[in-house]
């Protein structure tokens, strides 16, 4: 490094006494100089520097910066070198004095390190800083000094479990603190107050920060909390709870007592060695024992008329409840006989197979289905009026749940195709209900229907999210006026608290309180990674009240519950016995953790000023927001000027930077005054921010300039990242918004009835008797869970009356769109079903 001529000192005295001053007393003159040079006098030029005081580690808290010092003496300059480059000279604070004792010249040099220059180093080093002093003699080095920027997870890795255990036990707490720089110390509470080993030798902490409780006490009940913190931060785990019982003992036995009077005597005992306390197990045994005293003293007599009496009792008893199971029986086959337990023709369950009308056999009674809106039909499809056979009113009333008030009175038939009213009417009726009044009104992202035994589907375009509802889930006899609206999630906040985050659109179906005779499937599409070794992934659902609850945790499903999930690369498939209010919430386990984002470059359609927009939207890789955008893009005028790309966002707490390269400086240069944009690292991981975008405004030197070529990067700090290599004309609209995705489901919002589904109403009845019942080779419907590769979810199948039902509700909602109904025929082949042949008759060979 070139060493400039003389050193600038800002003083105020004149030269000739700050010299006298300098080499008699030892005055200290501070400020900033240009160049860290200094001459020595010839008696110290052959000294080598000596260092006094070299840089140390440091850790950044937040954004306040940290100073290094470096001190040498003799020195002539003193330099620092951070990460192999020299820091700039102007950087420097330079501090002169002179040892009292040596009269050696003392050099002090200080540098300040801010967040952001650590944060530019990101890689396969560390942030270092050594300073490099020099003399007439030569040079020497400092030892490096390491800068980290110091942070402390909020997530313990692992948290102490609570447990209960019995007096004088042994008791071990596990605790794994948050990942953490520098690494975080940890002490324990109990009740709040810290535990102290050594004034209390029954507490033991492990180096890997484990307590151990050598001999449980009843006084070491209470709540225990695992504790880490470094200069950053507090954190305090969930606590645990121990709780030390006593299980009781017996006492000694007491002496026989006298015979009494009944010629028996008798013996006690008590459980109070010890008795048995918080929560602890009584005594097992008896606590009383009693013996003749002699044969022949007692003899043993048989009272035969209190005999006869207890089997007389005995008898009546048996009689009677004989007699209540007879009459249960009848009157439960009375019942069954009443039921409407028929189809009236058994084309309306083969779909386009023998597509025919029907007409109602009782036109007079028209009036007992009152349900609008009228629906229109399709031109092959089954029409005919259903309607309850309990002729004892003249109305249809829904009482299982809170269902729609009852509408005016007309007509209505389902038809076995798409359903339509109005929209206006449809959601002008839902909001007269009490709980429907917080509902969206928007009807582009809202679908409903109609629905009887046959089931149906409704679906959201463009959003991933459809409701299947299966054949026999509503029970027969009843109709169901159902609908599936996406809600906005400005509008509708959930709690996320700590590392959660939003995983999927919050997604309502209802009326709630419907009564289901099978689990309905509502699939939607998530943006979280797919790996549970990563996350946890819970399913929140509205309560009446509003509130949110956690009724399902991914991984750890209960076959019991009336809720179930497959988690999909993409798509979120629920199992559920009620309907409501649902989202995906996920709480990332690890810095592993990584949530899709969908980029998405959108531009000016058309631009007549030298100013040229490119916006950057970084969202949710779901479908419902990316729909969205791409509407209100469409609304703005805007143009999609590349590919989406999936960018995987990590929990690194680091936040996401764009930037605008290679463009041609002849022709474009950027407005941006700094090298990139950045989008805090919150933003993105809440979850809650539908429109979250970056704008490049950049500027043509001349109208006529309609060619832009340029790379637009977007990374996470040392993370993953993504690149758009653009080169377009901006003054052709090569691509419109809605051109290509906008239109990508075309289907009908709402089907009912067989058109809903690939598989035939009888030949599914057919599979299901076919492969429900246990087949010794395991030809059964085991084998077709493996087949479709659904064998993870076993038990969940096992614990329905019909599994091959189930397996197939699921291969619907899978398959709607793209599925192959010969695939499927081709494995009930392989399985050994004579079945499946059925499946490979054409509809037109019907």
């Amino acid at each position: 490094m070139p060493l400039l001529q003389g050193p600038f000192v800002r003083c105020r005295f004149s030269a000739t006494l700050l010299v006298l001053w300098f080499i008699l007393t030892g005055f200290t003159c501070t400020g900033s100089e240009h160049a860290a040079t200094a001459t020595l006098p010839a008696a110290f030029s052959d000294l080598l520097p000596h260092f006094l005081v070299e840089p140390e580690d440091e850790f950044i808290v937040k954004n306040k910066p940290v100073t290094l010092t470096c001190r040498s003496t003799p020195a002539t300059q003193i330099y620092f070198k951070c990460n192999g480059e020299w820091v700039h000279q102007d950087d420097h604070l330079i501090e002169r004095t002179v040892d009292p004792a040596t009269a050696l010249p003392i050099m002090q040099v200080t540098i300040d390190i801010t967040r952001q220059q650590v944060e530019k180093v990101f890689g396969l080093d560390e942030y270092w800083c050594q300073c490099v002093a020099w003399s007439t003699t030569g040079t020497q080095k400092s030892q490096k000094a390491y800068i980290r920027i110091a942070y402390l997870r909020k997530n313990f890795e692992e948290e102490p479990q609570g447990k209960e255990v019995a007096l004088d036990q042994e008791v071990l707490l596990r605790c794994h603190p948050p990942e953490g720089v520098p690494q975080s110390e940890v002490e324990w509470q109990r009740n709040e107050d810290v535990i102290d080993p050594a004034s209390d030798p029954n507490f033991f902490i492990t180096t890997d920060h484990n307590l151990i409780i050598k001999k449980a006490r009843l006084a070491d009940t209470g709540n225990y909390t695992c504790v880490a913190k470094n200069i950053v931060a507090r954190r305090k785990s969930n606590s645990a709870t121990v709780l030390v019982y006593v299980d009781g003992g017996w006492s000694e036995w007491s002496k026989w007592s006298a015979c009494g009077a009944e010629c028996s005597m008798w013996r006690s005992r008590d459980c109070t060695q010890p008795s048995p306390g918080t929560g602890g197990k009584d005594c097992q045994g008896l606590d009383l024992q009693s013996l003749n005293c002699t044969s022949e003293q007692c003899p043993q007599t048989v009272n035969g008329a209190e005999d006869v009496a207890l089997y007389v009792g005995m008898v009546a008893v048996v009689l009677c409840l004989t007699l209540l199971l007879i009459v249960v029986v009848l009157v439960y086959r009375r019942k069954k006989e009443g039921l409407d337990a028929d189809v009236a023709d058994s084309s309306i369950l083969t779909t386009g197979f023998q597509p025919m009308g029907i007409k109602p056999s009782k036109p007079e009674n028209s009036h007992l289905l009152t349900i609008q809106p009228d629906l229109t039909t399709t031109t092959t499809s089954y029409q005919g009026t259903l309607r309850s056979r309990h002729d004892g009113t003249g109305k249809f009333s829904m009482t299982n749940g809170p269902l729609l008030d009852p509408l005016p009175n007309g007509s209505h038939t389902l038809h076995n195709g798409k359903l339509n009213s109005d929209p206006a009417e449809y959601v002008s009726r839902l909001s007269t209900q009490t709980y429907f009044k917080t509902l969206p009104r928007d009807m582009a992202n809202t679908s409903y229907g109609t629905f009887n035994f046959l089931g149906g589907r409704l679906t959201i375009p463009n959003t991933g999210i459809s409701l299947l509802i299966p054949p026999e889930a509503i029970p027969r006899g009843k109709i169901y006026e159902i609908y599936l609206t996406v809600q906005r999630k400005e509008d509708l906040r959930l709690p996320l608290a700590g590392c959660q985050t939003l995983l999927s659109p919050v997604v309502s179906c209802g009326p709630p309180g419907v009564v289901l005779s099978r689990p309905v499937i509502l699939s939607m599409d998530h943006c979280s990674d797919a790996c549970l070794d990563n996350w946890a992934v819970r399913l929140k659902k509205q309560s009446y009240e509003g509130t949110w609850e956690d009724v399902l945790l991914m991984g750890e499903e209960l076959v019991s519950e009336p809720y179930y999930c497959q988690l999909e690369a993409e798509t979120c498939r629920l199992f559920s016995e009620q309907l409501g209010t649902f989202a995906l919430v996920g709480e990332s386990l690890h810095m592993g953790a990584a949530k899709r984002l969908r980029l998405v470059l959108f531009s000016d359609a058309y631009c007549s000023t030298l100013e040229y927009n490119i916006r950057v939207y970084c969202m949710d890789d779901t479908q419902d927001v990316f729909k969205e955008v791409m509407q209100m893009e469409r609304q703005l005028g805007g143009r999609l000027i590349d590919e989406p790309h999936v960018l995987l966002f990590k929990d690194s707490y680091h936040n996401l930077r764009l930037s605008i390269h290679d463009m041609p400086q002849a022709h474009w240069r950027s407005k941006l005054l700094a090298g990139y944009q950045e989008i805090p690292f919150y933003h993105i991981w809440n979850g809650s921010q539908r429109y979250l975008h970056c704008t490049f405004t950049l500027e043509r030197l001349s109208l006529s300039t309609c060619e832009l070529t340029c790379q637009l990067c977007v990374w996470q700090v040392e993370g993953e990242g993504q690149s758009f290599s653009l080169d377009f004309n901006i003054a052709k609209d090569t691509r419109a918004v809605d051109s290509e995705f906008l239109l990508m489901d075309s289907n009908g919002t709402a089907l009912a009835g067989p058109s809903a589904f690939q598989i035939p109403y009888l030949i599914r009845q057919k599979i299901c008797s076919s492969l429900d019942a246990p087949c010794p080779n395991g030809a059964d419907w085991r084998m077709l869970a493996q087949r479709l590769k659904l064998e993870r979810h076993m038990s969940f199948f096992a614990s329905k009356a019909s599994p091959t039902s189930v397996i197939l509700d699921l291969w619907e909602a899978q398959h709607f769109h793209s599925g192959n109904i010969n695939q499927l025929a081709t494995v009930m082949a392989d399985i050994g079903k004579q079945e499946a042949m059925i499946f490979l008759v054409s509809d037109g060979e019907c």
